[in-house]
């Protein structure tokens, strides 16, 4: 009788030891707006003038004005707000900003963008965006391309940081300062 319990109690632990480390092994599958990091630097060896981190939602047959309605705070992307990173003191959208690590709100319109650089960091969207922390805040125009772009990207130039999605584009001067 024991021995027969003693059995049943080894054959337990090893069953719920083995459910533990298989539910170990699952993992999420791919995100649908997948995080995405783009770096400018001067040359391939230079050390980065500037970061930036977001998420890259795909337009599947919606319009970007259902995404990202006008008149409204958005967090430019998808998930957590964008996060940009200027490793100098550097002029974006005319303005002066230190270096440092902001995240990046658009406030969508017909003909213009706002640009808003705001101090909090690690937001779930614009969900708690507070208008108080706000380090910068210029406009941007809009410009309209030939050729659609499926998933919002966010790309550096020499000269200024460039947002395009469908055939959507905004251009935001970019230099040290």
């Amino acid at each position: 009788m024991k021995t027969t319990r003693l059995i049943t109690t080894i054959a337990f632990a090893l069953m719920m030891l083995l459910s533990f480390n298989a539910e170990a092994q699952k993992f999420r599958g791919l995100d649908k707006s997948p995080l995405d990091v783009n770096y400018y630097r001067t040359s391939r060896n230079a050390s980065p003038d500037a970061r930036v981190i977001y998420s890259r939602p795909q337009l599947k047959g919606r319009t970007i004005a259902a995404l990202a309605p006008n008149g409204k705070v958005w967090r430019t992307g998808a998930n957590e707000a964008v996060e940009i990173t200027f490793y100098n003191d550097t002029k974006f959208g005319g303005e002066t900003i230190k270096a440092g690590t902001y995240s990046l709100f658009t406030i969508p319109g017909d003909k213009e963008w706002t640009v808003i650089l705001n101090s909090d960091l690690h937001a779930w969207g614009a969900y708690s965006y507070n208008e108080e922390n706000d380090v910068a805040r210029f406009k941007v125009s809009v410009d309209k391309a030939e050729d659609s772009i499926e998933a919002f990207s966010i790309a550096f130039t020499k000269d200024s940081l460039n947002m395009g999605w469908g055939t959507l584009r905004l251009v935001i001067p970019f230099s040290k300062a």
